[in-house]
């Protein structure tokens, strides 16, 4: 708490200013949330969560916040940090702190501050975590595997989560049955595509200032995220270069119109490169050699691990902070390499995440799988589930409702027609 008073007064502003900042950021986003206002309009009588621990690690602001009160509403007892730690929002971790929610998370804190505050909500013993990222699931099977006597279950939200969850699996260690939130095709598709390609926008414009019309991105990596990515830079004028290892994927890029080739050709007349993989060293000493003076790189993926700083540092006979959230790095050949967001997810870093009504889908999808779990989650085995179709089916129903839009149904002959055998 100190942490975040401390760089609330290096901003100029007062305490109570920051909380009232977080409450309109809340109140503007619950807003925004319709459909999952309804579900908790339907669940509040019911008091589903009365009894329950819920650990929390998500990104910290203003839709977050929301899905974590929505869950106290429904009677958890609830704990939260952010999911990395530089994506808090200070102004809503006051404003969640002045009613009483036990948050431990600032923007800005160091690995070994972050590491702590996980065990933190971990402290309180939940029946439930809700993840991104699968840190607390991971810490609660390593080294806090007392909590597991009690949890019941997990939900996640990210595509790096889940695959660390199904490597687990895979060996043999989950213990507890987790939904996986990402593997929604209403999370996947919409979130991480037209969520994710808006908001990297967003956070790379707020760190730059710099036009993208008419200037040479790569986007390395095709899956959903890359393909919002791409598509966004695309529209507002870049052009735009796809590096893929995936030979199916290459080929959706190319037919979708965005040029294929290696990073280690792309990249030498890029002006920005953005990595969208989930995977390390995508961008890597041998690439950064090569980069043309000036390239601005940023990261869309969850952990800062797909460039390679650490090689960066190296390379390095300078450095310095060119403005916030872009750091300039001179290497020996004289080129300056800028560095966004010290290589972590740009969209949350130095942008404000993903627009609320992508997340309003998504916190339902988490508060559906919470609710799953709370109601039968002693009764399944420990591995990772895909949320049930009719609750997709559901959501999905409720979306287009909220958003005043309907669609047609089947007829009766139709129905026949496609049960027909030929």
């Amino acid at each position: 708490m100190g942490k975040s008073r401390k760089r609330l007064g290096r901003r100029g502003r007062s305490y109570i200013v920051s909380v009232e900042l977080g409450e309109k950021k809340v109140r503007w986003a619950r807003d925004h949330m319709p459909v999952l206002n309804e579900l908790r309009c339907g669940e509040l009588e019911k008091q589903p969560l009365k009894g329950l621990k819920v650990g929390i690690s998500l990104h910290f602001e203003a839709k977050s916040a929301v899905l974590a009160l929505t869950l106290r509403e429904l009677g958890a007892e609830i704990a939260a940090t952010s999911s990395n730690p530089l994506t808090a929002d200070d102004d809503v971790v006051d404003y969640l702190k002045s009613l009483g929610v036990p948050i431990y998370a600032w923007k800005g804190m160091s690995e070994e501050e972050y590491v702590e505050s996980l065990h933190r909500v971990l402290d309180i013993g939940p029946d439930i975590i809700v993840d991104d990222g699968a840190d607390l699931l991971y810490l609660a099977h390593t080294e806090r595997k007392e909590v597991l006597d009690r949890l019941i279950g997990g939900s996640e939200e990210t595509t790096t989560g889940v695959r660390r969850l199904r490597n687990m699996e895979k060996k043999g260690v989950l213990r507890v049955p987790v939904f996986a939130v990402n593997d929604s095709k209403l999370k996947f598709i919409f979130d991480n595509k037209y969520g994710t390609g808006q908001s990297t926008i967003d956070g790379i414009l707020s760190a730059t200032n710099l036009l993208v019309a008419g200037k040479k991105a790569v986007v390395a990596g095709y899956g959903w995220v890359g393909r919002g990515v791409a598509m966004r830079l695309r529209g507002m004028g870049a052009i735009v270069t796809v590096t893929e290892v995936d030979p199916v994927k290459a080929v959706e890029a190319l037919l979708d119109g965005f040029r294929v080739a290696p990073m280690i050709e792309a990249i030498r007349d890029a002006d920005l490169v953005v990595t969208c993989t989930g995977d390390k060293d995508v961008v890597r000493d041998e690439h950064m050699v090569l980069a043309k003076d000036g390239v601005m790189l940023a990261n869309a993926g969850h952990f800062n691990v797909e460039i390679d700083v650490a090689a960066l540092e190296r390379m390095a006979v300078e450095k310095r902070e060119a403005r916030p959230w872009v750091t300039e790095y001179r290497l020996g050949n004289g080129k300056r390499i800028y560095l966004l967001g010290e290589g972590r997810l740009i969209n949350l870093v130095s942008g404000q995440g993903h627009p609320a009504e992508i997340m309003d889908i998504s916190f339902s999808l988490q508060l559906s799988a919470v609710l799953l779990l709370a109601r039968r989650g002693r009764e399944l085995e420990p591995r990772v589930y895909n949320i049930p179709g009719d609750v997709e089916e559901e959501i999905a129903k409720l979306i287009l409702r909220c958003w005043g839009v309907e669609i047609d149904s089947l007829t009766e002959e139709q129905i026949r027609y496609l049960s027909e055998e030929f």
